[in-house]
């Protein structure tokens, strides 16, 4: 069963910017008692909000009356799509904007795989800001724990922007990954449990959403490893309840080649995290698409015990 019919696109401004969302509810959002959910989607060929239309859908056919929040991140989407190399405390700082005047109520955050450190710099934010609009967070296939605690080489990063996906051969490249064959390839190698769970309607919104060149930036900044730091630090001083979704089949996209089990990951997390818990479902490493029912059932509960 593939979602039904979405809601009409909003916008706002951040930055002279036009950004776009839409709210997924069965009652009206702004009078609404129940906790919103703010989704964050992950940055990739062709993702945008429409990553999380399956997750909205079903979680509206169970009868839960949370109004869902799913806005695209700039560069991404029906927001605009600047000629940037993006950092994460960008799409922090436009979707606290989004917190402080859209929603302008405490939400539950969630966020999908490596844009962790996006949801990390909005936590921030709202702690500098002494305004605290997320009530908890759950992390959706978080990278492996040595991922988000080894910085990297930022001269690398700008160089592999410079020189590869911001030069000519970065458009070459744009033009050979978003073909059909390439986002099926990757999908079945790296971010499905089940080659059959890679769907007509998965590669069908991967191919569509990559038809604006424009949408390469983002990928390609998220690619060069603008987001790599050591978060530890930063982990350790969030204080929400937060749960830690992991799929049993778990797999971590590193150039290092270390490997990790999901149980590993689980315990690097429920450790490293102070108000942490971890989860291990059925799935791999996009569980909100995949593995939708378990992924909702987890959340809706997670909740339940924030409310």
């Amino acid at each position: 069963m593939e979602p039904s019919a979405t809601p009409t696109p909003q916008f706002y401004t951040w930055k002279g910017y036009r950004c776009a969302y839409e709210v997924h509810s069965t009652i009206d959002s702004e009078s609404s008692q129940h906790l919103p959910l703010l989704l964050i989607h992950p940055i990739g060929v062709g993702l945008s909000r429409r990553f999380w239309y399956r997750f909205c859908d079903r979680w509206q056919q169970q009868g839960y009356q949370n109004p869902i929040y799913n806005p695209d991140l700039l560069g991404c989407g029906d927001s605009e799509m600047p000629h940037v190399a993006y950092q994460p405390q960008d799409w922090a700082e436009q979707l606290n904007e989004f917190l402080q005047t859209v929603i302008k109520k405490p939400v539950l955050l969630v966020v999908q795989g490596a844009l962790l450190p996006t949801a990390i710099a909005l936590v921030e934010l709202q702690q500098q800001k002494q305004t605290q609009l997320i009530k908890g967070l759950v992390l959706s296939g978080p990278p492996a724990w040595r991922v988000m605690t080894d910085g990297g080489s930022p001269t690398q990063h700008r160089l592999l922007w410079n020189l590869f996906f911001d030069a000519p051969i970065g458009s070459l490249f744009w033009l050979y990954a978003r073909r059909r064959q390439f986002v099926e390839s990757f999908s079945i190698r790296q971010l499905f449990a089940e080659t059959e769970a890679v769907d007509q309607h998965w590669l069908d919104m991967l191919e569509a959403g990559a038809i604006n060149p424009k949408s390469r930036y983002a990928v390609f900044a998220f690619l060069a490893g603008f987001w790599r730091k050591d978060y530890e630090s930063a982990m350790a001083e969030i204080q929400q309840p937060t749960l830690v979704a992991i799929g049993d089949l778990a797999s971590s996209i590193s150039r290092k080649g270390f490997s990790e089990t999901p149980e590993q990951r689980a315990a690097a997390y429920h450790k490293g995290w102070p108000n942490g818990q971890s989860r291990i479902i059925p799935g791999r490493n996009v569980l909100p698409y995949e593995s939708t029912e378990d992924f909702i059932d987890l959340v809706a509960k997670f909740m339940s015990s924030l409310q």
